[in-house]
């Protein structure tokens, strides 16, 4: 006489629906400093370590300190003088500059109306540009940081200064 076997159904895993046929869901964990880390549903997620950076050093054994001057204007030869002066104001003092690093060029557009009634249809177009440089000084003296600070630009000149 045959025997009837009972097959049992396996047991629904955590985290499964009905909707996926009772096999468990993979989660993705959102990208943050660059580590993506994946898992079952019910399972603790592995991060994989990252290094720190660590600061560069030099010789003297102190981190290496960048000062970072981003330079601004409407006009190019305004700008390019202005740089120029930077420049030369940080070599008198001994300072190792990287640039200046020509940045691209901002270019806003205004679109307005040349008539208000008739000629509606015909529009003119103006443009503002604004020309960017980057400098970098690296490991600045107190003399070079004070002489820059002291410096006299002409008016149209915009300057940003980071310490990094």
């Amino acid at each position: 006489m045959p025997t009837t076997e009972k097959k049992e159904k396996p047991a629904r895993t955590e985290g499964a629906s009905a909707r996926s046929g009772g096999k468990p869901r993979t989660v993705r964990v959102v990208k943050t400093s660059r580590v993506t880390a994946t898992a079952k549903a019910g399972q603790a997620i592995k991060i994989p370590k990252v290094k720190e950076k660590k600061p560069v050093r030099t010789e003297g054994g102190e981190g290496r300190v960048v000062l970072r001057i981003r330079v601004r204007a409407y006009e190019s030869k305004i700008l390019d003088a202005s740089v120029k002066q930077i420049m030369d104001t940080a070599t008198r003092y001994d300072a190792n500059i990287v640039g200046p690093v020509p940045l691209p060029t901002e270019i806003k557009k205004y679109t307005v109306n040349r008539a208000s009634f008739i000629y509606k249809n015909t529009r003119e177009q103006f443009e503002i540009r604004v020309h960017k440089r980057l400098i970098d000084i690296i490991n600045p003296n107190p003399k070079t940081i004070e002489a820059l600070t002291n410096l006299s630009l002409p008016s149209g000149v915009d300057i940003d200064v980071k310490m990094l």
